[in-house]
């Protein structure tokens, strides 16, 4: 169908283009373009500042131990820079513009200028009769998995996991701030289990961290992580990424679950609004430590509280 149309030499109605699924150098000789933006080159450039920050922080540590200079900072960021103002430029261009986040539409309005009845911001939709709560599959995911009882026989606080297990979603920020809480934390190393789901080279390391406490599930269909969701108290989302609106997060408050995650734009101003809805923390290893630290330490009871809440929130 789309072939018969293109080839009739009409123009078609509507285009519609998936972020930048659709070159500008095209877009321009086009009518009636609709861009969907999942994410968008300065949120994109937000999220490299938080990285080269952490990056100069390790290598500033590395270069004192061995007596150097620091390294200078990455060009990367200059270029990225450079891709915010072609943006701005060419995104004047296109007819309308859906934002997948209150966060990506406030700057699609504010710092690329676009008229503000041009921008619809169009949040994630999630499955309600996939992800929902369900006490029976939580008891199940349980056992199959082998999710321990914590001391006293206790049912154990459960933190979940899940999606891509690469760097820029936060794992090696994520893994050393585990590593610290159960070390420095009797509760929390007596007492929490941390589920792992999906696939990717950091799931491995978070194996390092024992199997008392981690369990690495691997990739899960729909329906597991529909299981895995319900199994949890608490999901934990350490991305350093601020592109759109991560479906985990929506699909873990869909489920009953207060979320913890990055205290990003897109995420405080779509998703945890308050901390009556989970927990926030600043992308580096004390904040997030301090964050899981409060988890442990608010209890299930609480957590089932804000689950709630952040059930109602989604809905």
């Amino acid at each position: 169908q789309l072939q018969t149309q293109n080839a009739s030499g009409r123009p078609f109605d509507v285009v519609h283009t998936e972020s930048v699924g659709l070159l500008h150098t095209r877009a321009k000789n086009l009518q009636n373009v609709v861009a969907s933006w999942h994410g968008i080159a300065y949120e994109t450039f937000h999220s490299d500042i938080i990285q080269e920050l952490l990056r100069q922080a390790e290598a500033a540590a590395a270069a004192v131990a061995d007596e150097e200079q620091p390294p200078p900072s990455s060009p990367a960021l200059t270029e990225r820079a450079k891709r915010v103002v072609e943006e701005v430029k060419f995104f004047q261009r296109y007819a309308y513009h859906v934002a997948t986040s209150d966060h990506c539409g406030d700057v699609l309005k504010r710092i690329y200028m676009i008229p503000e009845e041009r921008v619809h911001i169009i949040l994630n939709g999630v499955d309600e009769s996939v992800f929902k709560p369900d006490v029976s599959k939580r008891e199940i995911f349980r056992e199959k998995f082998g999710v321990r009882s914590g001391k006293n026989e206790k049912a154990p606080l459960v933190l979940g996991i899940a999606g891509r297990l690469v760097k820029d979603k936060g794992h090696p920020l994520m893994f050393a701030a585990l590593k610290r809480v159960f070390e420095e934390n009797k509760t929390a190393r007596e007492n929490v289990v941390v589920l792992v789901a999906g696939d990717g080279p950091w799931g491995n390391r978070y194996r390092d961290l024992g199997s008392n406490n981690v369990i690495v599930l691997g990739p899960l269909d729909q329906e597991m992580l529909a299981g895995f969701y319900n199994a949890i108290d608490v999901f934990v989302n350490p991305t350093l990424r601020a592109q759109g609106l991560d479906h985990t997060l929506l699909e873990a408050m869909v489920s009953g679950k207060p979320v913890l995650a990055t205290k990003l734009a897109s995420i405080t101003g779509s998703v945890v609004v308050g901390p009556h809805l989970g927990y926030t923390f600043s992308p580096n290893v004390e904040s997030l430590t301090e964050a899981i630290s409060k988890v442990v330490s608010d209890g299930t009871e609480e957590l089932q509280r804000k689950g709630k809440e952040a059930r109602e929130r989604s809905l």
